[in-house]
Order: structure tokens, then C-alpha cells, then sequence
């Protein structure tokens, strides 16, 4: 290789600015001794926001000159060179690359840029490497040192070098994030030329100022910070206040170090930081990140921190048909209280996403959406929720089969008629009116629910309910001479109230008066039944009750496979002498376990009843959602009663699925203990068992249900069923 002694540097290379006082005193006393930098992050956070990709440090160019005469060029070279860093600028819509500072060297009395040229691809043998501080003094920090000279690739000793790779290696010391400036420096000494790294050290961290950040947990900050600085070693305190200054909320996070000797601020690291805040928010869908990140005098990093809040939330009403705004039928304030997301809370679309779906299960929204607008230059959103309404309401007819039912080709089917209006008043509130007729059972109810309770917070409902129904008898009294149909008839009126308890959980109260008694073939009132077992606890015609109620549920997915709890229990209050007093207890619990593609499914019931009831209300134990493989009610009829079941379901093909089964009841030997024992008259077994194999499909109605059954008794029975077991 040929001589390099006609060959100099002319260099420039990256350069942070050093932090210059403000003359401008802070706002805040703590920050009064506190200089602030030139130094600011927002625009290189916009870019890498907008530009992934984006360096967070910009390129400077190095070029080789040659001296104008061979003996012009000095034996001892000076500091060539000043470097520095600029930061990347961009603005929406311009295209326009930032520039990069370079340096110009004046040789002469003479000046000029000199630019890319055919020296530049030349090299220059290098005699040794060396890193020092800007003032060309060995660094105090040898660990600092290390670090530099590890991010040296292509510059090392009796290496020849071009000026593009004492570039690259520039770079690669300032993207160590340690150092705020890097000057490469060349000079000529006895055994050659000398390459001399020029660094500054960033200062060191003693401390973080996080505003503006309301919702973002001060130990996530800590955590943050921990790994980078080693806080684990450090001596530390922390606190977050909410300040009010001009009518404005002003959160401030202090995390300062009081011992964290030797931890150098890293540029590299704290982008890592801001990067896992702003990672934080997009996690839980707020609107938020860093906005603005500086490093004070002090070693003091200071993070501004923008959170979208609510300004207003508004209801626009959408045509069915064109997509038009128009009136609506529902009352704003009905909808607003169904939100979660209210003003002055940082916009979530997690939480939007959840305000939608709620707004949806009232049952009068076919379509329901949230639209974030900026509100003016406040910083804040202003929400637009466009709601499409449903048809308020109208007719509608129907049919099913009635499981109480055994005997007859068409004994079993019911039709109904019903008309339901769904948002009453525009306020939510549900109107059905129903009849079911069969060929022996009717249903005539009435229903008015207010799904909430205006002026209640904890989502209340009630229901007020009128129903005149009557109902098959032969679940405790069947089997009448000649088929003959004996039928329960209720007179209900009551009330009820529900509301959550917590999470997957609900209670209901309620007050329920109920007047009930038997009629024979031809319509007349009866005491007994043919077996001679009475019919009512009071003797008469008629026994009147005055029911309170409670009930509470559990539920997990809601899907059918996911565990259920019920637990009701009903008192009859005795405020009449003759009205009847008795405590019913009744509890049901469900749980799906996966095993493949099949799903196993176990449930229990069981219930018991104390103190004078009629003998109709007894449990009544077999048919289709019972034990399977018996008619309804043949296994038994007692004060008290246990159903255990369990059945294993697996895909078959498209909506059909095949299932296996196993049941047992049992009325826990109180069979005889029901007034007049209906069961022992009608020599009932009092326990049985029954499995089977059938198949369900999918339809528009619910689960259809076609099961075979074999019980304890080796009888075969067919069974049918609209729905899921209950």
C-alpha cells in the first residue's frame, strides 16, 4: 500500500448539544435550581410514530482532502473537526429529508465544503485507536471507555480505513445511547497516524418527572426505569399527586434517585422506556403516549405524557333504511347511562368496544357504533355514538310441545300468540303480552320490566307480572281412571327486583301472591283425586299463599358448557290465618369440562321443602329434563329430591352433534311424606336411573333434542326436547 503521509481528515460526525441553562425560571419550585434543555424528543417521537423505520439519529458524512502542496500539510494535526446531532424534523405531507451538520475546516485563510469525491472509497493506514474525552483527556470512567470501544467494528489498530467506515463506527458509538457527542480526530505522530475518538458522556440519571400521565401506574414506571439503571441498588422515592393549576388537572409522578452513583442516562434505553409506555396504552386501547421527553441539568429526565380525555359524549340517531340522521324514538339519557366511558376519563376503545356491546344486549339497537373526534385544540375527544333503532314492537305466533304432557297423539302441543313492545315510554322499558293455549294447559301473562331503575346505581330492575295459567296435574297426580286430565289453575300477581352482586353474579327478590287449586275433566273444582290423596294443603277449593322470594345466580360464559349456580328459595308468609306457611329451598349447579372436540357436561339439582304445602307443588321426579327413560314424574314425587346427571357430546357433522347419557333421581325416601302420598298410591319407585344415546341439531328455534332411553326397568322410551336441559 502507498504512503498516506499526503493524506489528512476532514470529518463531520454526530453531536448531541449540550444542555444550556434557561434563563426562564421553571413553574415548579422543585425545578427551581433546574436548567432545561434544547434537547427535545416530540418531533423524533412523531417520526417514529409516523416513520417505524426512522433512525433516531440522522447521518453526517466524512470526506479524505488532499493538501494543496506536499509540504503544506502540518506534522501535527489539530482537532479537525466539530460534530454534532440533529435531530430528524418531519412534518406531515413534506417529503423533504433533515440535514445533516457538517462540519467545514478552514485551511489557509481558506474555506470550503468538500464533498464526496474518489478519496473517499481511499484508505488510510490507521496506527492505533484511541478513546477520549472532548478535551482529548483519558476518560475517568473506564466502564464508559469499554463501552465505546465495543461499539468500534471496522476502526481498530494497523487497520486500514476508509472514511466511510470511520462514519459507521461514529454511528455506532452514539447508538450506544452513552454519549451525547463522538468527534473522530486524526493525528500524525511518530508510528503513524493516530485515530482518536473524542466522546462526551450523557450525565447521569438521578431522576424521572412524568406529567400529564393519570391512568399509567407510577410501578410500571419504576419497573420501567429499573432495568436500565439498576434501581435495584439504588436508594429511591416516589410519589404521584394530582395538582390543579388554571382550571386544569396537572398529574406529576416524582421518581428520584437519591444513590444510584455511576448509572449514566441511555439514550438507547429511555427510547426503550418511552416505547413500553406508549406499548402500555395501546395494550389497554387508551388513548395516550409520550408526547414529549427531555434530560434537565441534574440528570433529571422529564416525560410529558398526552391522554385523550372526554370532552362529550352524543347520541345520533340513524335511519334504518338510508343511513340518515333523524329523530329517535329513545331517550338520549337512556342510552348515556348505559356507558362506562363518561366524561373526563382518558378515552379507552377497549372500554368503547364494551359500552357498544351493552348498548346492543338492550334489545332495541340493530346496529350501534362509537366515533372519536378531536375536540377543537383542547387535546381532547368528543364521542359520537350513531345508534340504528329496531321495530319498537308488534305480534308475533308461535308453537312448542309441553313436557308435562304423556298421553296423546297432540295432548303435547301448544301454540302462543303474543305482542311485545320493546321500548316503552323510549326508556328501555319491555311490555309482553302472551297467550298459550293447548289442548289441556293455558298460559295467559302479562309482564311490564324496567331493565334499570331510574335513579338507581346499581343497575336494578324490576318486573311486575300478572299471570291466570292452568297446568297438567299428572306429574304428582297422574294415572286417573280412564285417562281422565286433572289440571292445576294459578292466579299469580307479584313483583320482583334483580340487580348484580358482582361479577357472573345476580340476585332476585320478590313479593308473589299465588291463588291455586285443582279442576277435573269437566272443569269442576276437586279436594282429592281418585287414590283419595287431597289436592290442597287447606282442604278447599283453594289454597292462597304469599310468597317472598329469593334467587341467586351464577354464570360463567353464558355458553352451555360453562359452569351455572341457581340457589331459590321461597317462604310463605302466613299473614291471613289461612294462607300457607312453608320454606322451599331448591338449588342447581352445572359444569362442562373439555376432553377433545367432545365436551362432558355434569349437573346436580336437588331442593327440599318444610312446613304445609300443597301437595301439586311436591318434586316431581322423571321425563325429559329429569331421568331420562321414564314418562315425567314416574320415578317419584317427595318433600325433597337429588338429580345427578351426566353426558358426554361430540361433533358429528355441520350443526348435528351426538351425544351419550346417564341420569339418576332419587325423592331421598320422602316420598311418603307428601300429603296423601300421591308417589306410594301410585306405586312409584321412588329411584331410578336411565341412559340413553341421542342426536341434537342447531336450529333457528334452539337445540333440537332427540334422545333414546333404557331405564332401570329395561322400558324404552323416545324423548323430545326444544332447548337445552335446564
Amino acid at each position: 500500500m502507498r504512503r498516506n503521509d499526503d493524506v489528512t481528515f476532514t470529518s463531520s460526525a454526530l453531536k448531541i448539544p449540550p444542555f444550556l441553562h434557561h434563563q426562564t425560571k421553571p413553574s415548579l419550585p422543585f425545578f427551581a435550581q433546574l436548567a432545561q434543555t434544547k434537547l427535545s424528543f416530540l418531533h423524533s417521537l412523531l417520526t417514529r410514530a409516523t416513520f417505524p423505520n426512522s433512525p433516531l439519529l440522522c447521518s453526517a458524512s466524512l470526506s479524505l482532502t488532499r493538501p494543496s502542496s506536499p509540504g503544506s500539510g502540518p506534522k501535527s494535526l489539530p482537532i479537525l473537526c466539530s460534530a454534532s446531532l440533529s435531530l430528524s424534523n418531519y412534518q406531515l405531507g413534506d417529503s423533504t429529508q433533515s440535514d445533516s451538520v457538517v462540519a467545514q475546516q478552514k485551511s489557509g485563510g481558506a474555506s470550503g465544503v468538500h464533498g464526496p469525491s474518489r478519496y473517499d472509497e481511499e484508505r488510510v493506514l490507521i496506527s492505533e485507536v484511541l478513546v477520549r474525552n472532548k478535551d482529548g483527556e483519558e476518560l475517568e470512567r473506564k466502564d464508559l471507555e469499554a463501552e465505546a470501544l465495543a461499539a468500534l467494528k471496522a476502526c481498530r489498530a494497523n487497520s486500514a480505513l476508509t472514511v466511510r467506515e470511520v462514519q459507521e463506527d461514529v454511528h455506532r458509538v452514539i447508538s450506544s445511547g452513552y454519549f451525547c457527542s463522538c468527534m473522530p480526530v486524526a493525528v500524525d505522530t511518530r508510528d503513524g497516524i493516530r485515530l482518536v475518538f473524542q466522546v462526551e458522556p450523557n450525565q447521569e440519571f438521578h431522576g424521572l418527572v412524568c406529567e400529564g400521565a393519570s391512568v399509567l401506574p407510577t410501578k410500571f414506571l419504576q419497573d420501567a426505569f429499573r432495568g436500565g439503571y439498576g434501581t435495584q441498588a439504588c436508594g429511591y422515592r416516589c410519589c404521584h399527586a394530582n395538582l390543579k393549576c388554571l382550571n386544569k388537572r396537572l398529574s406529576l409522578i416524582l421518581f428520584l434517585v437519591s444513590s444510584c452513583a455511576g448509572k449514566v442516562v441511555n439514550i438507547k434505553h429511555l427510547d426503550e422506556v418511552i416505547s413500553s409506555i406508549n406499548g402500555w396504552y395501546m395494550e389497554r386501547g387508551l388513548f395516550g403516549m409520550v408526547s414529549n421527553a427531555e434530560i434537565l441539568s441534574g440528570g433529571i429526565i422529564r416525560l410529558e405524557v398526552a391522554e385523550a380525555e372526554v370532552n362529550d359524549i352524543s347520541i345520533r340517531f340513524l335511519d334504518r333504511k338510508t343511513g340518515e340522521p333523524t329523530k329517535g324514538k329513545t331517550k338520549p339519557e337512556t342510552i348515556l347511562r348505559q356507558l362506562t366511558t363518561k366524561k373526563g376519563q382518558v378515552y379507552s376503545m377497549l372500554q368503547g368496544k364494551r359500552d357498544v356491546d351493552t348498548v346492543l344486549t338492550m334489545g332495541i339497537m340493530e346496529d350501534v357504533s362509537f366515533i372519536p373526534q378531536p375536540a377543537g385544540d383542547t387535546g381532547k375527544v368528543d364521542l359520537i355514538m350513531n345508534v340504528v333503532e329496531r321495530p319498537n314492537g308488534g305480534f308475533s305466533a308461535g308453537g312448542g310441545i309441553s313436557s308435562g304432557i304423556t298421553s296423546g297423539p297432540l295432548s303435547g302441543l301448544i301454540g302462543s300468540f303474543a305482542y311485545s313492545h320493546r321500548n316503552v315510554f323510549g326508556r328501555n322499558q319491555k311490555l309482553n303480552i302472551s297467550l298459550e293455549r293447548g289442548q289441556i294447559d293455558s298460559i295467559f301473562r302479562i309482564n311490564y320490566t324496567d331493565p334499570w331503575i331510574e335513579g338507581d346505581d346499581k343497575r336494578t330492575s324490576r318486573t311486575v307480572m300478572v299471570q291466570n295459567s292452568r297446568t297438567p296435574g299428572n306429574l304428582v297426580h297422574g294415572n286417573q281412571p280412564g285417562n281422565d286430565s286433572l289440571t292445576i289453575g294459578r292466579v299469580i300477581a307479584g313483583i320482583e327486583f334483580s340487580r348484580p352482586l358482582r361479577p357472573k353474579w345476580s340476585g332476585t327478590v320478590g313479593l308473589i301472591f299465588q291463588h291455586a287449586g285443582a279442576r277435573g275433566v269437566n272443569g269442576n273444582p276437586m279436594i282429592k283425586d281418585h287414590y283419595s290423596s287431597p289436592l290442597t294443603a287447606s282442604g278447599k277449593f283453594h289454597d292462597d299463599m304469599l310468597l317472598a322470594k329469593f334467587e341467586s345466580v351464577y354464570t360463567g360464559s353464558g355458553d352451555h358448557g360453562s359452569s351455572m349456580f341457581v340457589f331459590n328459595m321461597e317462604q310463605g308468609l302466613p299473614l291471613w290465618p289461612e294462607w300457607l306457611f312453608f320454606n322451599r329451598v331448591n338449588t342447581r349447579a352445572r359444569k362442562g369440562v373439555e376432553i377433545g372436540p367432545a365436551l362432558c357436561l355434569l349437573s346436580l339439582s336437588g331442593g327440599h321443602v318444610m312446613g304445609n304445602f300443597s301437595p301439586h307443588e311436591a318434586f316431581a321426579i322423571g321425563g325429559t329434563n329429569s331421568v331420562r327413560g321414564y314418562e315425567e314424574g314416574a320415578v317419584g314425587s317427595g318433600r325433597s329430591y337429588a338429580v345427578g346427571s351426566g353426558e358426554i357430546s361430540f361433533p358429528v357433522l355441520g350443526p348435528v352433534e351426538g351425544v351419550v347419557f346417564a341420569d339418576y333421581g332419587t325423592d331421598l325416601g320422602s316420598g311418603p311424606t307428601v300429603p296423601g302420598d300421591p308417589a306410594g298410591a301410585r306405586l312409584k319407585p321412588g329411584s331410578g336411573y336411565g341412559y340413553g344415546f341421542g342426536i341434537r341439531v342447531d336450529s333457528p328455534l334452539g337445540p333440537l333434542r332427540l334422545e333414546y332411553a333404557f331405564n332401570d326397568s329395561h322400558t324404552k322410551r323416545f324423548h323430545f326436547g326444544v332447548g337445552h336441559r335446564n
